[in-house]
């Protein structure tokens, strides 16, 4: 939303957030409506949405967070049964449309983390790097393990504008007491030099693995 507000008082217009996955067909599956901008209505007459328990695939009722679920109904080249997204979210009414809304993505199941119980998204952590002054906005979180423990590593970048070492130690201390006190969990922050976080080309490596395997 922070965002959004940005983009929309720069070029003095409304910004909406759109919903789309190539396997399906691309941007358009959802869309906020510009009269109301709370949550996405899902053009249910071409794509019939369902949420489901990641983990045990039953469906759930609308209102619940799960795995987001879609069959097409009028693609005819390559039609979808019941296509996984991994795209974690939640069905709502609809308001300026009939059709129903979905939340806006939560995380992805496969990009889950569970730290000392505690269920942690990429985006929850991209929220607080937005909010920590003197960050640029490019995250990676690593996964790691102290004896029998999984640990996290948050890896973050300087902004060009405070990257001396003073404006980097604030900024560690600052994103890790938002981790804790929003999020719930401990971790190590790492304030690497600008343009340190590895970039892709396609969709983000948001997490890394390097926990022994076995």
């Amino acid at each position: 939303d922070a965002m959004r507000a940005e983009v929309e008082d720069a070029f003095d217009m409304h910004a909406v957030d759109i919903y789309g996955l190539s396997e399906i067909m691309g941007p358009g599956v959802a869309n906020e409506c510009v009269e109301t901008k709370d949550g996405l209505h899902i053009w249910e007459d071409h794509f019939y949405p369902e949420i489901i328990d990641p983990e045990t695939g039953e469906v759930l009722p609308d209102g619940e967070m799960g795995e987001l679920v879609f069959t097409t109904l009028t693609k005819e080249g390559m039609p979808m049964i019941r296509y996984r997204t991994r795209d974690l979210t939640r069905l709502m009414p609809g308001t300026a449309r009939s059709m129903r809304r979905m939340e806006k993505i939560t995380g992805r199941s496969d990009d889950m983390i569970i730290l000392r119980g505690v269920n942690v998204f990429p985006s929850q952590i991209e929220e607080q790097v937005l909010a920590t002054g003197g960050l640029a906005p490019y995250f990676q979180l690593e996964r790691y393990r102290v004896g029998r423990m999984d640990a996290l590593r948050v890896h973050v970048e300087a902004a060009p504008t405070a990257a001396d070492g003073a404006s980097r130690a604030a900024a560690e201390r600052m994103l890790f007491k938002r981790i804790k006190d929003m999020i719930g969990v401990t971790t190590e922050v790492i304030v690497g030099d600008p343009g340190s976080v590895a970039r892709s080309e396609g969709k983000a490596v948001r997490v890394v693995d390097n926990r022994p395997k076995g």
